[in-house]
């Protein structure tokens, strides 16, 4: 069985961005999928120097290291990544060996604006090039006014949606 790890660059319970990736795990298929949690210390050198890489941290990079792929979805906060999401990778930087290289990696947004996040995809592959992941490129997913794109249920509603996620889950299959 596939194992596919989601993490969410935002902290919110019920954010948009939960349900993309869980939209995502459902039409990647057969898989078990699990949503790492980001909430930890903010990065502080002495922390690391005085207790080393933090609990949360550890199971993080366990997870990502366990994982055949990983989907990440970012909201766009003032143009770049999540504060959140960029807080995990730079935790995640500190670990040997790391766990990105060659991981299949699926990146997507969903935002409140009209370019959906685009701005913020961006500056996430340029925060994860230095980990050496696969990342696995377009169809690109950014859900524009993304409250007003999912059900009750958090499925998503706009079938030109569904069918660029399907195409880019396909392809991160492939990449497995």
């Amino acid at each position: 069985m596939v194992q596919l790890l989601g993490l969410s660059g935002a902290l919110r319970k019920g954010s948009t961005n939960r349900m993309l990736l869980r939209n995502a795990a459902r039409v990647f298929g057969e898989c078990t999928y699990d949503e790492a949690d980001l909430n930890m210390p903010l990065y502080n050198g002495d922390l690391e120097d005085g207790d080393g890489i933090p609990a949360p941290v550890m199971l993080l990079v366990e997870q990502i290291r366990a994982a055949d792929a990983v989907i990440i979805s970012t909201p766009e906060y003032n143009k770049m990544l999540s504060g959140v999401l960029k807080n995990a990778l730079d935790w995640v930087s500190r670990v040997k060996p790391q766990p990105w290289v060659g991981k299949p990696v699926a990146l997507m947004s969903a935002a409140a604006g009209r370019a959906g996040g685009e701005r913020a995809q961006a500056s996430l592959v340029a925060a994860m090039a230095p980990f050496q992941p696969q990342l696995v490129l377009g169809p690109d997913i950014a859900v524009a006014g993304s409250r007003k794109e999912f059900d009750e249920t958090g499925r998503l509603i706009s079938e030109r949606y569904e069918k660029n996620l399907s195409l880019l889950m396909s392809k991160l299959r492939d990449a497995i």
